[in-house]
């Protein structure tokens, strides 16, 4: 019996030992370098070192800002059930005026950044953040654990604000800055 459950032990562990050598190339599918994303960074470079004096609104960013325009946002990560990009340093957050389903003392909403209690209002409340190198490539990693970031954080984000066919509103950030609550 021993030597059975030694043996399971050490299929389990080489099954994943070549499950994840398996997984990574060193190019993508389709062979060109030029595609390659960009790496995982050091995201101290990222993170303003004191508070920034002024932040606008998002619903004032989005009624204002030109694209390319240089902003500095305050806003609260959620905006939907799961906020995050995956496998990419980049969130969705909205305006402070929103309440998150938490701040109503009735509702025992299990993901209260979704802001179910104001969708009518998320349209025009939120933006998508996404944390960009100097080429405007976007960085690879978890927001979590590279900011230390949470649904209903409030952060203020510095960077260049863009705007789609749809007017909807991306800040391509170059600095954050996480309030503490």
């Amino acid at each position: 019996m021993k030597a059975l459950i030694t043996f399971t032990v050490i299929m389990i562990a080489a099954t994943n030992l070549i499950g994840c050598t398996s997984e990574k190339s060193s190019t993508p599918l389709n062979g060109s370098l030029d595609q390659l994303d960009t790496p995982v960074i050091d995201s101290s470079a990222y993170l303003l070192p004191a508070e920034p004096k002024g932040p606008a609104s998002v619903i004032r960013v989005r009624e204002e800002a030109a694209n390319d325009e240089e902003v500095l946002l305050v806003g609260c990560i959620g905006g939907s059930s799961n906020p995050w990009i995956a496998g990419r340093a980049a969130f969705t957050i909205v305006d402070l005026s929103l309440k998150s389903c938490n701040e109503t003392l009735e509702d025992k909403c299990p993901t209260p950044w979704d802001y179910c209690c104001e969708t009518d209002k998320l349209t025009t409340s939120g933006a998508l953040i996404k944390f960009v190198d100097e080429s405007d490539r976007i960085l690879k990693g978890d927001p979590k654990t590279l900011f230390g970031v949470k649904e209903l954080s409030t952060v203020i984000i510095k960077g260049s604000a863009q705007r789609d066919d749809a007017d909807n509103l991306t800040v391509l950030a170059s600095g954050i800055f996480v309030k503490k609550k």
